[in-house]
């Protein structure tokens, strides 16, 4: 099912939309391309959708909230290959042409009719759990590099270094299955700079020169995700006099943290005068994003967030999905960052750069 409520066009996108904002960031097709014959980009698109069926089947067989669970994940991986096969035949079919919004949905459209919520879950908790018993670590030696700007650039570093929890990435899902990730390893080992998207010295310039007033994060993933990387990059915001909404998904949706998660995570990581590590949270705001998928398309968000982003003077929307895969060279009215990950070989190849680089791209808009 898909959110309930009324949904409004991101307040920060130029108008009119519709000849301003593109969600998707890597075209499957062209308008001279044949409409009923799929076109190499979308086959390989299709088949990474496809390879990732056994993972997302594996999740759904253990969910014990599901009586049938193995049965349903049978038909779940059985109906979802047959309509990518479909579309491959026909991009015209099942609401097509694709593109990663559309196969996105249709499998969490499938897993949802035949009963799955959160398959997910399990493991969701499990590194949250994790990620809260590391995050004062973090937080300590990020407070203790007294250089500003290598503060900042520490503080990005750990958003990769979280962004990797990605169990939507089937190579990722199965190095996480064998050994799980270690979170200040991953800052270490992150490739080395220049990263194939690198706006980090202008957007650490920008910062130290006049912080933004109100930032709204469009956040990703749970675990070391939220915990280790956003959370304490918004902590240092919040410390700096910014007000911060962080923007999370409605409803489950692979590994990526919901907003009810993030009001429990957050209740959990606060000290006894409800501070976070002794920064005041007054001026943080946890907001319903109304998307129920792993990647967004902005022309459709929840009032709450519209509401809360008309004064923002900065954007940020993190992870590859959001970040990368969806609104990669998406145009805002205030300043932008996207950062994330890459963690699909399609999305390396069409970048220009290495699976496991990383793109932090930053649009500063003139005042």
């Amino acid at each position: 099912m898909e959110s309930d409520s009324v949904m409004v066009p991101f307040p920060l996108l130029p108008i009119p939309i519709e000849s301003n904002y593109r969600a998707c960031t890597i075209p499957y097709r062209f308008p001279s391309d044949n409409p009923r014959k799929a076109t190499p980009t979308e086959i390989s698109w299709i088949d990474l959708f496809s390879n990732s069926i056994p993972s997302f089947k594996e999740r759904a067989e253990s969910d014990t909230s599901v009586p049938d669970a193995p049965v349903r994940a049978e038909k779940f991986a059985q109906r979802y290959a047959e309509i990518l096969e479909d579309l491959k035949k026909d991009p015209e079919s099942h609401g097509g042409p694709p593109d990663c919004i559309l196969l996105c949905r249709i499998r969490e459209l499938i897993l949802r009719e035949l009963g799955f919520r959160d398959i997910f879950k399990k493991v969701k908790d499990e590194e949250n759990a994790k990620a809260i018993t590391l995050f004062p670590e973090v937080v300590r030696l990020s407070d203790a590099i007294e250089d500003e700007g290598k503060r900042i650039e520490n503080l990005v570093r750990g958003i990769f270094a979280g962004n990797i929890f990605d169990l939507g990435s089937a190579q990722l899902a199965e190095v996480f299955s064998k050994d799980g990730m270690s979170f200040l390893a991953s800052c270490q080992n992150l490739v080395p700079r220049p990263w194939v998207i690198d706006d980090l010295d202008n957007f650490q310039a920008r910062w130290l020169k006049k912080p933004w007033k109100k930032a709204v994060i469009f956040v990703d993933n749970s675990g070391a995700d939220i915990i280790l990387g956003i959370l304490p990059f918004a902590r240092e915001m919040l410390r700096q006099g910014m007000q911060v909404v962080l923007a999370a998904n409605e409803l489950p949706s692979i590994n990526d943290v919901t907003y009810t998660e993030l009001a429990e995570i957050l209740s959990k990581l606060k000290d006894e005068n409800g501070q976070l590590m002794g920064v005041d949270i007054s001026n943080l705001l946890i907001a319903n994003s109304g998307n129920d998928l792993p990647v967004i398309d902005l022309a459709r968000v929840s009032q709450e967030v519209a509401y809360l982003s008309t004064d923002a003077d900065l954007v940020i929307l993190e992870g590859m999905g959001r970040g990368i895969e969806t609104n990669l060279y998406a145009q805002f009215k205030c300043d932008s960052l996207k950062i994330g990950m890459v963690k699909h070989p399609e999305v390396a190849q069409f970048l220009g750069g290495r699976l496991y680089d990383c793109v932090i791209k930053y649009n500063e808009v003139q005042s």
